[in-house]
């Protein structure tokens, strides 16, 4: 299989999160799901002041535009071309240009597959993070996401967890 990168791709202003939405449905209804694997909206946090108050609230960090992580081919060129809201990946002519890691770093797409000794149905202890010292068994694991779902015991339930590759370790 080919290798993901990530794209870019121009939408009309307003209309990136109809158009995440958009091919996200695309993607269930086809089963594009091995081809693209990530549709974002890059958000970031930003300190208004509002009536004198100060407010922090979320603002697209680029307006009309969205990243995809996708394997390029016809079918998924195709399908992401023409989905209503698009007008085009970010290239020269009609060729979409994968990002850069240098020029992903900055968005906080980290590159770099982190290798697990984990699989679903083992226990796990989280190292770090919020949920530091909590102890769960694996549900589901999320390698484009590098992200695994534990069950953690909250209020007497069990909820489940999403949490970083990064922050866990086995207990064989």
């Amino acid at each position: 299989m080919a290798e993901a990168n990530w794209y870019v791709v121009h939408t009309y202003s307003g209309y990136e999160n109809i158009v995440k939405a958009n091919i996200e449905k695309t993607i269930e209804n086809r089963h594009l799901e091995e081809e693209i694997l990530e549709v974002r909206v890059p958000m970031q946090e930003v300190m208004e002041m509002k009536n004198g108050a100060r407010k922090n609230v979320q603002k697209k960090m680029f307006p009309g535009y969205v990243l995809i992580n996708m394997v390029m081919n016809d079918d998924t060129w195709y399908v992401v071309r023409n989905t209503r809201g698009v007008t085009g990946f970010v290239g020269p002519g009609s060729k979409p240009v994968p990002l850069s890691e240098a020029e992903m770093k900055p968005l906080g797409i980290k590159v770099e597959n982190v290798t697990v000794d984990f699989a679903e149905g083992d226990t796990i202890a989280v190292v770090a993070g919020v949920w530091k010292d909590t102890v769960g068994v694996v549900q589901r694991m999320d390698y484009g996401k590098q992200t695994a779902t534990i069950n953690v015991e909250l209020f007497g339930r069990e909820t489940p967890v999403e949490i970083s590759f990064a922050e866990v370790r086995n207990l064989k």
